[in-house]
């Protein structure tokens, strides 16, 4: 059976490219070997069980929910009405022939609503963000979630207004160590790429700490059989010691 488009969109198998070198992070071409071989030998932990979560943050009319659309719906409606509260996603991503699945948490953007959405930050992987990252971070301060810098409205920017724009978000990003991606929610350009990198670095990311983890565990089950096989040797040396002294005080005790 063949797929659909967007399925096909949906399976990764090298790791995308980032759209500018000046702001990524993540300067690698391709997955780190470690990822590719505990996909092909299936020691991924439980992966394809858990859900990874992204959150797009920012000021209202920004073009959180028109982002959010373009990608999971292929819409794009111009009379939007405001979130409330959050609304949220599901996408189902094969990749390195692994099943991950990636929620996207569309955050709303008023300021009275500000404080709920705050709550929906918590566990976060990934932070699309246009503004409010310091409450986002402040939600995460034990998963350190991968950043991305978003300018969502591409098709508005006047070729001799871009080069400019390009520069300051750039300099952003570099100060807040975030990935930096220029889409237009209306045409489409560059949303797919944006979320195939962003599912594809998430990816990468829980591979390497599962095999952290896993390496933790080891560790541990080494150190304890090490410090067995110590006891065991002190135990056979003090039995060596108490065979010795034996003899002698036989010996002595024929004497007498």
């Amino acid at each position: 059976m063949s797929m659909s488009t967007a399925e096909k969109d949906r399976v990764i198998n090298e790791l995308p490219k980032f759209y500018t070198a000046d702001a990524a992070p993540r300067q690698a071409s391709n997955f780190h070997p470690k990822t590719k071989d505990a996909c092909s030998s299936g020691n991924t932990g439980n992966i394809s069980l858990k859900v990874a979560k992204s959150i797009v943050v920012g000021d209202t009319a920004v073009g959180k929910t028109c982002l959010v659309n373009r990608y999971c719906r292929n819409l794009y409606d111009r009379d939007y009405k405001a979130t409330i509260g959050v609304d949220f996603e599901v996408e189902r991503f094969r990749i390195l022939d692994q099943e991950f699945n990636m929620q996207i948490w569309d955050t709303a953007g008023q300021e009275r609503f500000k404080c709920m959405a705050q709550s929906y930050y918590r566990g976060a992987h990934v932070i699309i963000l246009v503004q409010w990252l310091e409450e986002a971070l402040e939600q995460n301060t034990t998963t350190c979630p991968e950043i991305f810098l978003v300018g969502s409205k591409k098709d508005l920017c006047k070729s001799n207004e871009f080069s400019q724009m390009e520069m300051s978000a750039l300099k952003v990003a570099e100060e807040i160590n975030a990935e930096y991606w220029s889409v237009s929610s209306k045409s489409g350009e560059n949303v797919k790429g944006l979320f195939r990198r962003l599912a594809a670095v998430t990816f990468e990311q829980a591979i390497l700490r599962e095999l952290e983890t896993q390496g933790k565990r080891v560790g541990v089950q080494q150190i304890g059989s090490g410090g067995g096989l110590v006891l065991e040797k002190r135990r056979k040396e003090d039995d060596e010691k108490d065979r010795r002294r034996k003899p002698k005080c036989c010996s002595g005790g024929r004497g007498l």
